[in-house]
């Protein structure tokens, strides 16, 4: 299947008006439960390049889906509407190269209409707009008409979030919704059929200026006042950025219904150009999808993801950011064990076809594989926090390099039987007539020089070994510093973006006369500031035991290096008959 064709990522077994989906084995509607669509992860699976992931949620029959067939460039591909029924079921994915960043996939998911009279379980919509918010990195909220009271109490999903996502897992009671804007998309909030004029209290304002007008809390304490303020605050609190789109009528009222396959002659110039700039911001400021710690989602991470998120929820349970990042890891540092493994191993197999060579060879293209090995385990492999996977890649590959040694010795020893053959038939005859009989004196000799020539060459080999393996193990402790230090920049960074956005929040506060709101944000910039310095105190101390581990695997190896050495020499001296007789 195309990466550019429409598939269905998440349903709950109802039948699609556009493609047919799998139905789960359910009594009922309401006994359906999110699962994902397999077609849709082997899309995903085959996406190396990070993504950016824009989702877009809204009530039904408010336009979603055109505003994505936009983002994808195209006339048509997710589903649109013209009745009262909701057309699109479920999240529906569209990958398409990133128009304006070279090497990234741009994700597109169509996530089915809010407040569908359709639908059986009341959690549903819950759902999928938790489901949106856990994988896009831009979550566009549609709406129609203004941004009135009645438009942000739609958006009661929101208040929600702090019950459907947990950032960790170690207090399932803790409310950590103060983490949520490290994690959260930037958010758009898009107003479609918008008629008013862009004016608070008669002075023109932006699109921004309005939304932020529209987020303007109330001072008071009273219940309907705290009800007024809590969907406004958690707009504020959870998402980094906040960006307003004011979009006119499409067109004529009577061509609605045909918007799809209406020429730009037909549609408003106005409505046209606020979509342009609309797909040119989408473009040019929405990030590459991270998990925490800042690492970087691919198209086969992101598969992972939505099965793990969409999982946990069928099941009941609460999706736990951490525990998303723990399985994400493993199933990635599994995996970059086996890439690392088969770089390694596909340059040694072709070098396998050049056997015997001199062990120096073989040793110097072990030290380059190893090291490409590394790098390619390094690329895939993020949270390895006690190097457990990278000890394995260290371990298989000495295992195969060792291998790959007796092979060469073998070889070496097939080559010498064949060449010895050729010769033995004049020399065998020369034996039996006496012809090499030599005194015993000399005989001894002999095998004492022999007995020292393999001493020296085991010793040689020995040297070759070790050198190999100390180069390898500088080049490893490169790579993993190197890597360590780019992940405390992508955790700094994250950290630092929330306390932009928590700052901004606070000074907005203070401007506005909340100074008791403003104060308790004090007290949590101050915890968050503690909890950021902690986290990484405690990833450094992780990285210097990863670091110290691995010198003390490579100390390890030598020493055993040195052990099989001994047993070598001592081999050597029992298999020689002189062994304990005085030559003099």
């Amino acid at each position: 299947m195309s990466h550019e064709s429409v598939s269905p990522l998440v349903n709950d077994g109802r039948q699609s008006n556009t493609i047919p989906v799998k139905r789960e084995a359910s009594a009922s509607l309401s006994d359906g439960k999110l699962c994902v669509q397999q077609s849709a992860l082997q899309i995903l699976q085959q996406i190396q390049q990070p993504v950016v992931v824009v989702a877009v949620v809204g009530l039904y029959r408010t336009g979603k889906s055109y505003l994505m067939n936009r983002l994808a460039g195209k006339q048509t591909g997710f589903a649109l509407g013209s009745t009262i029924e909701s057309k699109t079921k479920g999240i529906w994915m569209w990958c398409v190269p990133h128009p304006t960043e070279a090497g990234t996939t741009l994700v597109l998911l169509d996530t089915e209409g809010l407040g569908d009279v359709d639908k059986g379980d009341p959690k549903h919509d819950t759902n999928i707009f938790c489901l949106a918010v856990l994988l896009s990195s831009t979550l566009v909220y549609n709406s129609r008409g203004t941004i009135d009271n009645k438009a942000i109490m739609e958006l009661q999903y929101v208040t929600e979030l702090t019950e459907c996502i947990k950032v960790k897992s170690s207090d399932k009671d803790a409310d950590d919704s103060s983490e949520f804007v490290k994690f959260f998309p930037s958010f758009i909030w898009a107003v479609r059929d918008f008629t008013l004029e862009l004016k608070v209290d008669g002075k023109d304002v932006t699109e921004d200026e309005y939304l932020d007008f529209a987020l303007k809390l109330k001072h008071g304490t009273s219940r309907r006042v705290m009800e007024y303020n809590f969907p406004r605050e958690c707009i504020q609190k959870f998402f980094p950025s906040r960006k307003c789109f004011t979009f006119p009528f499409p067109t004529a009222p009577e061509k609605m219904s045909c918007l799809e396959s209406l020429d730009s002659a037909d549609i408003s110039s106005e409505f046209l150009k606020v979509t342009d700039h609309f797909c040119k911001f989408v473009f040019n400021d929405s990030s590459v999808k991270r998990l925490k710690d800042g690492y970087t989602v691919t198209g086969r991470v992101l598969g992972h993801l939505a099965k793990t998120y969409v999982d946990t929820i069928s099941s009941g349970s609460v999706p736990c950011l951490e525990n998303a990042v723990i399985a994400m890891a493993m199933i990635e540092n599994e995996a970059a064990v086996k890439v690392g493994l088969q770089v390694y191993q596909s340059g040694m197999e072709k070098l396998k076809d050049s056997f015997p060579l001199e062990l120096k060879d073989v040793s110097s293209k072990h030290q380059d594989l190893s090291s490409t090995a590394t790098q390619a385990f390094m690329k895939r492999s993020f949270r390895d926090t006690d190097g457990k996977y990278l000890k394995s890649l260290e371990e298989k590959i000495n295992e195969l390099f060792n291998g790959y040694l007796c092979q060469n010795e073998q070889a070496s020893k097939r080559r010498c039987e064949d060449l010895l053959s050729s010769l033995s038939a004049p020399m065998m005859e020369n034996l039996k007539q006496g012809f090499y009989a030599k005194p015993e004196q000399k005989e001894k000799a002999v095998l004492l020089d022999q007995e020292i020539k393999a001493k020296e060459e085991k010793q040689r080999q020995l040297e070759e070994k070790m050198e190999a393996e100390r180069q390898s193990n500088e080049e490893r402790m490169r790579q993993m510093k190197e890597k360590m230090d780019e992940e405390m920049r992508l955790q700094r960074e994250e950290a630092e973006r929330a306390m932009d956005s928590k700052l901004r929040e606070q000074a907005d506060l203070m401007q506005k006369g909340f100074n008791e709101k403003a104060d308790r944000m004090k007290q949590e910039i101050e915890e968050f500031k503690k909890r950021s310095t902690e986290a990484e105190t405690n990833r450094a101390k992780e990285f210097a035991l990863i670091l110290e581990n691995a010198n003390r695997r490579h100390e390890e190896t030598m020493d055993l290096m040195m052990q099989n050495h001994r047993e070598q020499m001592m081999a050597i001296q029992e298999k020689n008959p002189l062994n304990g007789c005085c030559i003099m």
